[in-house]
């Protein structure tokens, strides 16, 4: 028996790396001899570069960047296998972890260093680029990326904005003459998992403007900031961003990669699973076991587990998904590849618990989970769906 292993990170407890191998330890410990292949799928958000470096055996590579406010960190990014494609995570220059709580603010907070890392991977030759959108603390539409390679967005003054979403409203005229020239010789892919355009109440700044510390009257000017910003690039670039689904991604960043750099938005699971050739696992494979912290009627809209399910139908595999929370709705991902969903609960236990817990619970469930499925393993290896 071979089983693919293929979870998302369950969040605020493991990374998808982290969960791949707690339901690896499950598997054998039911039966040693069954073949496991770990294949955590990231969606875009940290992980990203550690599943698509491993999976493709490639390398992990630092460097010295500003963070979301300015100061210098070093961030960790990477070149798959094939030595031509660089993954960059926004989140590793500009994300939410790198500032503490009380000093959130997206007014200030800028995609400069992000900009840096893909300077890094240029330089480096890299003639792809995916970057994953998720995580970040920014509602820049990206800007700091644009000036970090060389594109001017200049004020009423012909001045440089300052840094952060507060900019925006100040801005005037882009300039692009200057950009890196290796940006045109480049394929830019941003795995981006959300629809929302750029502005408006299901824009970036009222979405998750709150998440990265905006209060109701910052969302607000954020808001009318970015409308500022899409009609510039309107007005200097003759491309209308405002409602391209993803647009509001990572508080805009998606409108500006596609704007400034000519990137293109695709669904994150997909561009991840490509990326990593997950069909090709797939052939001669038994079960795939996926999973996720939540699992609600929400997961069925394009989530990673739903995106592991179409594929491994689409084969004629199995699949069957481990959570740590059954939501309103769960049973919508059954149209969608998924066979069975299983909770990590085991006992009465409050979240934090559960939390804390997470892995040997998941251990555990791994565990309970390939036991049902042996019962009947030789009849579901012949059922054609």
């Amino acid at each position: 028996m071979r089983i693919i292993i293929a979870p998302q990170s369950f969040k605020g407890s493991l990374k998808s790396y982290e969960a791949a191998e707690a339901m690896g330890k499950g598997v054998k410990s039911y039966d040693g001899s069954i073949e496991t292949v770990l294949l955590p799928i990231a969606d875009g958000g940290a992980g990203t570069v550690r599943a698509l470096v491993e999976a493709t055996g490639g390398k992990f590579l630092k460097a010295n960047v500003h963070g979301p406010l300015g100061d210098t960190i070093t961030a960790t990014w990477g070149i798959l296998g094939d030595k031509d494609t660089a993954v960059i995570e926004v989140a590793a220059a500009s994300g939410l972890d790198l500032i503490p709580n009380d000093k959130l603010d997206p007014m200030k907070s800028s995609t400069y260093g992000a900009g840096e890392l893909i300077l890094a991977a240029l330089e480096s030759g890299c003639k792809k680029i995916i970057i994953g959108l998720g995580d970040s603390a920014t509602v820049d539409g990206g800007v700091g990326i644009a000036q970090a390679l060389g594109i001017k967005l200049l004020d009423v003054n012909d001045q440089p904005i300052p840094p952060g979403g507060a900019g925006l409203s100040r801005l005037k005229h882009i300039d692009i003459s200057g950009r890196h020239p290796l940006v045109d010789k480049c394929r830019i892919l941003c795995a981006c998992d959300v629809t929302n355009p750029l502005y408006g109440p299901d824009g970036a700044a009222y979405v998750y403007g709150p998440q990265k510390g905006a209060t109701p009257d910052m969302v607000k000017q954020l808001d009318s900031a970015l409308r500022n910003y899409s009609s510039v690039i309107m007005q200097d670039l003759g491309l209308d961003i405002a409602n391209l689904p993803g647009a509001g991604a990572a508080g805009g960043l998606g409108a500006g990669l596609v704007a400034l750099l000519g990137g293109t938005l695709q669904p994150g699971v997909d561009l991840i699973c490509d990326s990593i050739g997950f069909d090709k696992y797939l052939v001669g494979s038994d079960l795939v076991i996926t999973g996720e912290g939540r699992i609600d009627f929400q997961t069925a809209f394009g989530k990673t587990v739903v995106g592991i399910g179409r594929r491994a139908r689409a084969a004629g595999i199995p699949v069957i998904a481990i959570c740590g929370e059954l939501g309103q709705g769960y049973h919508e991902v059954y149209k969608h590849g998924i066979d069975a969903v299983i909770s990590i609960l085991s006992r009465c236990m409050n979240r934090d618990e559960a939390m804390r817990e997470a892995k040997g619970l998941l251990q555990d469930a791994t565990e309970r989970t390939v036991r049902l499925f042996y019962l009947s393993y030789s009849q579901l290896k012949n059922i054609r769906r």
